[in-house]
């Protein structure tokens, strides 16, 4: 009777594990003509960041021409010093007030969770809103990137949509250095009631809750102490951790030996 209920237990871990790396959903109907864009603020979120300012930059998402994900183009500069290589995602909420914890968690339409880590190698594996995770962190000053994700989606209502939520970037430990909402800039364009074109309207989405899910319930608390010294030139190692739920499953197979 023991060994059945570890054994059930170590099954159960199993299947666990497996849900938590469902792949994400390649978006195939974006639309055409919609830009997104995130400007990042005159002040850093991180009251002690090691810089004089804020970081300087932006993300533009726009749909490629085939409407297959969104075309991400990345702008940054003026970072702090140490504390790198630093990293970025698309998270759930808008952050209000400049309020870089209100934003909540990552992008994570399939629950996948923050662990393990991402592999750039499996991209559709990682959670959707870890762009740094899939296309690389930020190890240079000034720092660009231009990339086409599949499965972030530019349609409200998707659970892949960020266009009314946030960025955030983050030191290497994860503190929450500075945060931008995303504001549409562009719409397609439609006939008007002469059987013309309207112009896009070159307005602004008011932030409001995310259409996706998320798997975090809160924020990181406002840091206060400073991250550990990281030259941002130096690179990173990537560490892939057990979920969990496996080591559970291992420990209980183990003890049946």
């Amino acid at each position: 009777m023991y060994s059945k209920t570890l054994l059930a237990i170590a099954s159960a871990a199993l299947v666990g594990n497996a849900v938590a790396f469902e792949d994400a959903k390649v978006i195939t109907n974006n639309p055409q003509g919609v830009t997104y864009s995130g400007t990042l603020p005159d002040k850093p979120f991180f009251k002690d960041a090691s810089l004089t300012g804020n970081v300087v930059g932006s993300i533009s998402a726009t749909a490629p021409e085939n409407g297959v994900g969104t075309r991400f183009t990345v702008k940054f500069s003026n970072f702090p010093k140490s504390g790198g290589p630093f990293i970025y995602h698309l998270h759930v909420k808008p952050a209000v007030g400049g309020n870089c914890t209100a934003t909540l968690g990552h992008l994570d339409p399939t629950k996948r969770m923050d662990l393990p880590a991402c592999e750039d190698a499996k991209p559709a594996s990682c959670q959707v809103g870890d762009l740094s995770g899939k296309y690389g962190k930020i190890t240079t000053d000034p720092f660009t990137a231009e990339f086409t994700d599949p499965f972030t989606s530019l349609e409200p209502g998707s659970p892949a949509f960020f266009g009314n939520a946030s960025f955030v970037i983050h030191y290497a430990n994860t503190t929450r250095l500075t945060c931008a909402d995303f504001h549409l800039v562009e719409t397609p364009e439609t006939p008007d009631c002469d059987g013309g074109h309207a112009q896009p309207t070159g307005g602004h989405v008011s932030p409001k809750p995310s259409g996706g899910h998320a798997t975090s319930t809160g924020g990181y608390p406002v840091p206060t102490t400073v991250p550990p010294t990281v030259p941002i030139t130096g690179g990173a190692s990537k560490v892939v951790m057990a979920a969990p739920l496996f080591a559970l499953g291992a420990a209980a197979a183990a003890m049946m030996l």
